[in-house]
């Protein structure tokens, strides 16, 4: 399948599962802990996955799967990245932002590489997609990163890992060394959507620790589809394994990766691969 085919396949599979976010986030909420005690999964999380996983189980039985609340059935081919809620915490207490987060990839260049993508936000309708070459999109329309040239009158955005009471010094460190040295920071609790926003110039920059593939694989190639760069946080090149990243237009890019990589050396701080 092309990447482009591969697109139209996410943003409806995308589609599927937030309609069933939307439907049920009125509703009386079941929630287990995962892990921490504040990383939480509901029954929407759960009941979004199953319209995704059912019909790639159906329409593509050979290809692979990575999703958050599953695991992971590996494949030498395409695989499924799948976060069938990015937002639970937001989404259990009724904030209305969240959004399903769905990437496939595949082989690429002699390697591999996410093909395709597709963030939708299901409380707004914003349905936001790539193909690799393609570009990157926002209900159809070409999306571009910010223009911003400087730092210092940049808008950032990041977000908290769940085991944050762990190394707070080290994640609250570099967002208190960015608040001071950006126009503002902002912490929306969605990784999908930062990186979506900033794909679509809301933000010119963002950064993160701990993340996992499904949190951050299709909003990266929305983000350089759409013009923008992203890196791990000491800079060296980034793949959806490494979890530890920095993101943003190409005017911000140089800046800000140079005051995450300076943060990360002197606190002895190095990005580690992800692993089923």
């Amino acid at each position: 399948m092309t990447p482009v085919a591969l697109e139209a396949v996410a943003v409806e599979l995308a589609r599927s599962a937030g309609a069933v976010l939307r439907e049920r986030l009125s509703q009386t909420r079941s929630i287990d802990i995962k892990g921490t005690g504040n990383d939480l999964v509901t029954d929407a999380d759960r009941a979004a996955e199953h319209v995704v996983l059912s019909a790639l189980r159906s329409r593509f039985p050979d290809h692979g799967v990575l999703s958050e609340e599953s695991g992971a059935v590996s494949s030498g081919g395409l695989r499924w990245i799948i976060d069938p809620l990015d937002g639970t915490t937001n989404y259990a207490h009724a904030v209305p932002h969240f959004s399903v987060s769905i990437a496939v990839e595949g082989p690429w260049s002699g390697g591999r590489a996410v093909l395709a993508a597709a963030v939708f936000d299901p409380m707004r309708d914003e349905l936001f997609a790539a193909a690799r070459g393609q570009g990157a999109t926002l209900n159809g329309a070409r999306l571009s990163v910010s223009q911003t040239t400087s730092l210092e009158r940049s808008l950032l955005c990041s977000g908290f890992p769940y085991d944050l009471p762990t190394r707070a010094d080290l994640v609250l460190g570099l967002f208190g060394r960015l608040a001071v040295k950006s126009r503002g920071m902002r912490r929306f609790g969605s990784a999908a959507l930062d990186l979506a926003w900033l794909a679509a110039g809301r933000f010119d920059g963002y950064w993160e620790f701990g993340l996992k593939p499904w949190d951050v694989s299709a909003g990266a190639l929305l983000v350089e589809e759409a013009g923008g760069r992203i890196a791990c946080l000491d800079g060296a090149a980034w793949s959806p394994e490494f979890g530890d990243v920095v993101a943003a237009g190409p005017g911000v890019f140089d800046a800000l990766c140079s005051e995450t990589s300076s943060f990360t050396r002197e606190h002895g701080f190095v990005p580690a691969r992800w692993t089923t």
